[in-house]
């Protein structure tokens, strides 16, 4: 983030009543950090959605095998679960950087306030940088994604047919047909 999202933020207005600023200014703070909180209820509203499609598709394998041989698509689901995990782990980023973004913006906005809990908070557990004092949520939320891209490969990989494709290279079963 430029510097410059403090000029935007606290952009001069010589008709601004004077009297009224510092309310103002408490009030949009409180509006901003309801927005906030709503971001973080919506990125586990999509944590809990991707959670519960990868636990389908997988649970779906699961079901399906329990049957005679293996249906020839199983390496669509697999290639479908692969997609909404990396799907899912781009989310994640994306509301990783926008709570990024916002709480600069929250802690700048603090500078012009009698408290600043937030700044005060985030200081208190190192800034991030202490993972004795506090491990960001998005370290172990990140991992979650490329787990279940981890299993879909598995079950990808299971769907390949090695032995017609290793008799094919080698050419060595003369009555191999695809």
């Amino acid at each position: 983030m430029t510097a410059d999202y403090r000029t935007v933020l606290f952009n001069p207005q010589d008709d601004y009543p004077a009297d009224k600023l510092a309310d103002h200014r408490l009030e949009q703070y409180k509006l901003y950090l309801e927005m906030a909180d709503r971001i973080s209820s919506r990125r586990q509203s999509a944590n809990s959605y991707f959670l519960t499609l990868n636990t389908a598709l997988l649970s779906l394998v699961g079901y399906l095998s329990l049957g005679e041989g293996k249906p020839k698509w199983y390496w669509l689901i697999a290639v479908v679960g692969m997609i909404l995990s990396y799907m899912w782990y781009r989310l994640i980023r994306s509301y990783k950087d926008l709570n990024t973004a916002k709480f600069k913006v929250i802690h700048e906005i603090e500078t012009k306030l009698p408290i600043a809990p937030y700044d005060a908070e985030w200081e208190a557990v190192g800034r991030g940088k202490a993972p004795k004092l506090y491990l960001p949520f998005t370290h172990v939320e990140k991992v979650v994604p490329w787990i279940f891209g981890v299993l879909h490969a598995v079950v990808l990989l299971q769907c390949v047919p090695w032995v017609s494709i290793w008799a094919f290279i080698s050419r060595s079963d003369p009555n191999f047909t695809w």
